[in-house]
């Protein structure tokens, strides 16, 4: 469990070892605060953030919904890039 401004969320996934707590705190603001996933993927050793909704949530659209996420990283991030997956747990 990782909590941030009084946020919870649950490290689901981690491939290759993403997930660095210090950088995700810099790079976390309260507009992730809406998001049911954040996603973080490294290249050229920066992380960037994005967040996901839960299919079932009706703000989910086909760019954000979790279910899309391999096509996220497979056509928007770096090949082969690191990347790190958080669900909020509200």
């Amino acid at each position: 469990m990782i909590e941030i401004n009084n946020r919870q969320f649950e490290l689901i996934k981690d491939e290759r070892n993403a997930f660095d707590l210090e950088e995700f705190e810099r790079l976390f603001t309260d507009y992730f605060y809406d998001y049911d996933y954040i996603v973080g993927d490294i290249a050229y050793s920066k992380l960037r953030l994005k967040g996901f909704y839960d299919s079932k949530n009706k703000k989910a659209k086909s760019v954000n919904n979790i279910d899309n996420l391999q096509d996220y990283i497979d056509n928007y991030c770096a090949y082969g890039c690191r990347y790190f997956v958080l669900k909020c747990i509200k």
